[in-house]
């Protein structure tokens, strides 16, 4: 079997555990253009698994600037620091929304490196939460990766 093949009860679970929403810039599939991929948050390149513990929901945007990617550099440390990853890492550790939750904050090393490299506050992301604040759409009602 391929390792590469996710099945579709797999696929299902993954989309469910995420509320369909991306579990990197929260954004929600429903008002996306785009379908959602199942994210390799370890790559397969480096041996990741297509298995549910190394699978995350994520937009078109978050997948293509992760590829395989893994760590990035801390804006503020200069360090390089290792990617949020959504079967590990609670979100409200290393994220928090801005006063309006237009846009990402992070609290930690992670969280701006991963608000950096991901680009999770790029600008047709915080359009789109802005109109969907304005009709009770955004922030989502589930809690991500608690």
């Amino acid at each position: 079997m391929n390792k590469r093949r996710i099945s579709r009860p797999l696929k299902q679970l993954v989309k469910e555990r995420a509320h369909s929403c991306c579990e990197y810039c929260i954004s929600q599939e429903a008002y996306s253009p785009d379908p959602f991929s199942n994210e390799h948050i370890i790559p397969i390149a480096s041996g990741g698994p297509s298995a549910g513990g190394n699978l995350a929901l994520a937009c078109q945007g978050c997948n293509n600037f992760k590829y395989n990617k893994t760590s990035a550099t801390d804006p503020v440390t200069l360090q390089e620091a290792r990617l949020f990853n959504p079967r590990k890492d609670r979100w409200h550790d290393h994220f928090e929304w801005s006063r309006d939750c237009a846009e990402l904050i992070g609290l930690t090393p992670t969280g701006r490196a991963t608000i950096q490299e991901l680009q999770l506050n790029r600008a047709n992301v915080v359009n789109l939460r802005r109109v969907l604040i304005l009709v009770g759409g955004h922030p989502p009602s589930h809690r991500p990766s608690s």
